[in-house]
């Protein structure tokens, strides 16, 4: 069986998250795997302030819905697409 992987919006920046157990907050995984990316260097530079206005704003969304930094993360592959910046 094939994963289904949703498309990417436009002008967004997807983050894929490969987790091997469920974490309780998205805002801490998600924020380590921005760091750790070399896509977009600005995006790697957020600040702390601008990445939960992010949130604030519904810049950050999983499966098209507006996530939240308390969102929980299942174990597996998720996709996380943060708009306003893109794959260059």
């Amino acid at each position: 069986m094939e994963d289904f992987i949703p498309p990417k919006p436009p002008k967004s920046f997807r983050i894929v998250l490969d987790l091997l157990r469920s974490e309780k907050r998205l805002d801490t995984v998600l924020l380590e795997a921005i760091k750790a990316q070399n896509e977009d260097l600005n995006l790697r530079e957020i600040s702390r302030t601008k990445y939960k206005e992010l949130f604030k704003e519904g810049k950050i969304q999983i499966k098209g819905q507006n996530a939240t930094p308390s969102s929980s993360v299942a174990k597996g592959i998720t996709y996380v697409d943060i708009f306003g910046y893109k794959n260059k």
